[in-house]
């Protein structure tokens, strides 16, 4: 549920050197019973002493819902949910209110999909380069995913080698 996060997260802080994860079994007893978990929080520490924050879950009652936070010494980046609307509603009742999050990753990613096929296309066409992300980008979030796997099950923190 966090592969892409991952993604994500490095092409804020590239080289990650820690992982520490805990997975939550909140409110789906079929992932539970699968042993899996429908929720996580993940702490990445870059080598520089960034940190960042992915908060996940397969559902909540709001959407599909996941945030990045990258936190260094020169500043912050976030990557908030996707909604159908950046407008938001504050009366005497609420604050911020807004529309629900898109629902499921294939509405919430299908503009990026597409880019990202035609792109391919376009390379595979043209007999171009592929552009980033590469193998070694895969590579990269698979190994960061293990770690999040390991960290969460044993509860502890797990250093990574990405070179």
């Amino acid at each position: 549920m966090t592969i892409h996060d991952f993604d994500t997260a490095r092409s804020f802080v590239p080289d990650v050197v820690s992982v520490t994860a805990v997975g939550l079994r909140q409110f789906d007893a079929g992932i539970a019973a699968a042993g899996d978990f429908d929720a996580a929080v993940t702490t990445l520490v870059g080598a520089g002493g960034e940190s960042i924050t992915l908060t996940n879950s397969r559902h909540s009652a709001c959407g599909y819902d996941q945030r990045l936070e990258a936190f260094g010494a020169e500043g912050v980046l976030e990557v908030g949910n996707v909604t159908p609307t950046l407008v938001r509603s504050s009366t005497a009742t609420t604050s911020s209110a807004g529309e629900p999050y898109r629902r499921f990753f294939l509405e919430r990613y299908r503009e990026a999909y597409e880019l990202e096929l035609a792109a391919f296309v376009a390379a595979a066409r043209d007999d171009l380069a592929p552009e980033v992300p590469g193998f070694e980008d895969g590579r990269a979030a698979l190994v960061l995913a293990d770690a999040a796997e390991t960290s969460a099950r044993e509860g502890r923190t797990v250093a990574v080698d990405l070179s």
